[in-house]
This record gives structure tokens, sequence and C-alpha cells, in this order.
């Protein structure tokens, strides 16, 4: 679960029509290039992730496997309920085993598919929950205080309504000199007639200067000493990727 805390942070939210997930990028270096935070998974669903990134990238192959078996046997597109419950059930095993460790990183899950537009969380205690709307990461209780205000209005909101508001939340987990802007921001999109989409770089200007120059709102002050708690191992060394801190040995008895 700390290593979800350090993670950067992401959110996901839905409407009557589409599924959209917005994630902030780190990089470990300033040598180096940002890491991709939102994972294509088939046509009709993608996530986005924070935390250990290697163990994100196997959930998401065991995930795009299920999604192929899905159509090879049934020539249909596997259910995204049934897709999180197999992804749940593979977590747990982890958590009941000797020798082995649970997966250190929370799943965004957001797709399209008969029942409608889909936004579900995971954890690493194999839990799974169905959202309307979901931050995780770093300092990302602000983001949820803003989707809790926000809520009652992205049932019927269009597409870039959905987006402004999954922009605006992620920008409230930002120290207030950091902006967000084309390096460091990504956008997936699932919808109905609409194959999973994801913006990256340049494609996401057109959507930063939707909120470009509105005023950021502080976050309450019981908010900010949450994400004080829960970003400062994240921001601590800039932009460097999470990892779980190791234990300190006990100091020695003097006599």
């Amino acid at each position: 679960m700390e290593a979800v805390k350090q993670g950067s942070a992401t959110v996901g939210l839905k409407s009557s029509t589409h599924a959209v997930l917005v994630a902030l990028k780190r990089a470990p270096s300033e040598l180096s290039a940002h890491q991709k935070k939102i994972l294509p998974i088939d046509d009709h669903v993608g996530i986005s992730i924070s935390g250990l990134t290697a163990d994100a990238r196997g959930l998401s192959r065991f995930m795009r496997t299920e999604c192929l078996n899905s159509r090879f046997a049934y020539d249909t597109p596997l259910p995204i309920s049934r897709l999180v419950g197999l992804v749940g059930n593979k977590s747990q095993t982890p958590t009941q085993r000797y020798g082995r460790r649970p997966y250190g990183v929370g799943l965004l899950v957001a797709g399209y598919d008969d029942l409608g537009p889909h936004i579900y969380q995971t954890c690493p205690s194999a839990n799974y929950f169905d959202c309307k709307a979901m931050a995780i990461g770093a300092r990302s209780q602000s983001a949820r205080t803003y989707l809790e205000k926000h809520k009652g209005k992205f049932l019927e909101s269009s597409l870039e309504e959905l987006i402004k508001h999954g922009l605006r939340a992620l920008r409230d987990t930002l120290p207030n000199e950091v902006e967000l802007s084309t390096k460091n921001c990504s956008i997936g999109i699932a919808g109905k007639d609409q194959a999973f989409t994801i913006y990256d770089d340049a494609d996401v200007a057109e959507y930063l200067r939707m909120i470009e120059g509105e005023e950021r709102v502080a976050p309450p002050a019981e908010d900010a000493a949450m994400d004080g708690d829960a970003g400062e191992a994240g921001e601590a060394d800039g932009a460097r990727d999470p990892q779980v801190a190791e234990p300190q040995a006990e100091p020695m008895d003097q006599h």
C-alpha cells in the first residue's frame, strides 16, 4: 500500500458515455524521458498505474492475455467487471503464500462495454471497487476532494468537460510552483463507438489550453496535511520513481 501512496498521482472519472484517465508522469532523472503511466489493454479498456512499474507491466500482460482469450474463444470483448475480478483473484494469491509479496501497484481501470463506461480501482490487498470517480497516488487526497465536490456534474458532462474536470483534479495534486505540461501529463479515453485512445506530449496541449489561466483552489488544511504525509517520500527527491523504503536497523544499546 505504501508503494501506491508514493507513486505519481492518477485520476479516473466517467460520464454516461465516456470513461477518462488522467495521469501524472515522472522522469527518474533530468536526462531520461518521462515514464508512461497509462497502458492500453484492449480496444475497449486501458489502465493507469501508481506504484511499482514492473509489477504493473506484469499485471497488464495478464490482462491483455485474458482479453485475447475472450476474443478467441467467444469472439466478444471481455466485460470490464470480469476482467477486474480476474485481476483481483491474481492479486490475492501472493497474499496467502509463503515467500511471495503482494503486487506493489494500484490500478485505475477505465473501459466501455455493454453496460456502459466503467472506472474500477484495484489495490495490492486484492480489493477492487467500482467507482464514479477516483484518484490514487501521492497527494491524491486533494484530487479526491475535488472529485467529491463536483461528482454530481460528471454523469451529464460532455467529453471535453469531463477531461477538464480530470485535469483540474490532477492539477490539485501538484505543488503550487509546478504546473501541468505536455511532458508530465497523459490522458486516456474510452467511450461508446470509440476505441481506447491515449494522448501524450503534443496531443495533450489542446486539452491543457482549456484550463489554462484558471485560478487554482487551495485545498482544505486537513487535505493538505494528509497529502503532505502521503507525498513526502515521492516529492522529496524530485521526479524519482517510487521505491519501497528499506527498514532501518535498530540502534545498538550502549553500555
